[in-house]
């Protein structure tokens, strides 16, 4: 575990070749179950799927900027356990309410930009507009940011269990992996077709729900001919 959390720092700041490093760390077996849960993801993760991905991008959240919003604002001596204890409860309100994590999920690197676009004396005065404005828009299109979240990380997972699952064939994926911009527009791509999938192409939830409906409303009707049809038969045969 130690080693994952490691490797999960590299996301902490930017470094493509950490963040492709990670597939080091995992067997053949979980890099075939990261390219199917990344499918799954590019494919339906915006939609009801997305209430149980909120749950471990809150994890994620909270492992990869508590430690950098401690030191943007200069917070020292705290329990190098606190990232761990802000991962679950963000695992947990991701669970319960996940428009909190699209919240959060956005609204902190936009408040990090702005942050950084006011200067270190005023970091706070950019950070929290920042944080708020972001925040606000992605709850408001939560749909869409939904899907594209779910899309960024289902494109990544599909790349890096890729490269997990080929690691046996070393020299290919080595080559692969020395050319870390190469995998993340790979990933970028993944992302930019599941978002356009799951945003144009799938119905909404309201539209599938008013689509299951409507199918369900011409069972009843066709049931009912039948029957009335059936009746009617008998009538006539009785006659």
């Amino acid at each position: 575990m130690d080693a994952y959390l490691e490797a999960l720092k590299a996301y902490q700041t930017f470094n493509p070749a950490g963040w492709v490093a990670i597939y080091r760390l995992m067997p053949m077996w979980a890099g075939i179950v990261s390219c199917v849960v990344g499918l799954a993801l590019l494919l339906f993760g915006g939609g009801r799927l997305f209430r149980l991905l909120a749950g471990p991008m809150g994890a994620l959240i909270g492992l990869g900027w508590t430690g950098v919003l401690l030191a943007k604002f200069g917070i020292t001596g705290m329990d190098p356990r606190l990232s761990s204890v802000v991962a679950v409860v963000l695992t947990v309100l991701g669970f319960i309410f996940p428009p909190a994590i699209v919240y959060l999920g956005v609204g902190i690197p936009v408040g990090l930009l702005g942050g950084e676009i006011a200067g270190p004396n005023d970091y706070l005065v950019g950070f929290g507009p920042g944080l708020i404005l972001g925040g606000v828009v992605a709850a408001v299109l939560h749909r869409h940011v939904a899907s594209i979240l779910a899309s960024i990380l289902g494109g990544w997972l599909l790349v890096i269990g890729a490269m997990a699952a080929l690691h046996q064939f070393g020299g290919l994926v080595t080559a692969m992996a020395s050319q870390p911009w190469g995998l993340i527009i790979a990933a970028g791509l993944f992302a930019i077709a599941g978002s356009v999938y799951q945003i144009a192409v799938r119905p909404s939830p309201e539209e599938a729900e008013r689509q299951h409906a409507e199918r369900q409303r011409l069972k009843t009707r066709m049931a009912e001919q039948k029957a009335l049809e059936k009746r009617w038969t008998a009538s006539r045969g009785g006659k």
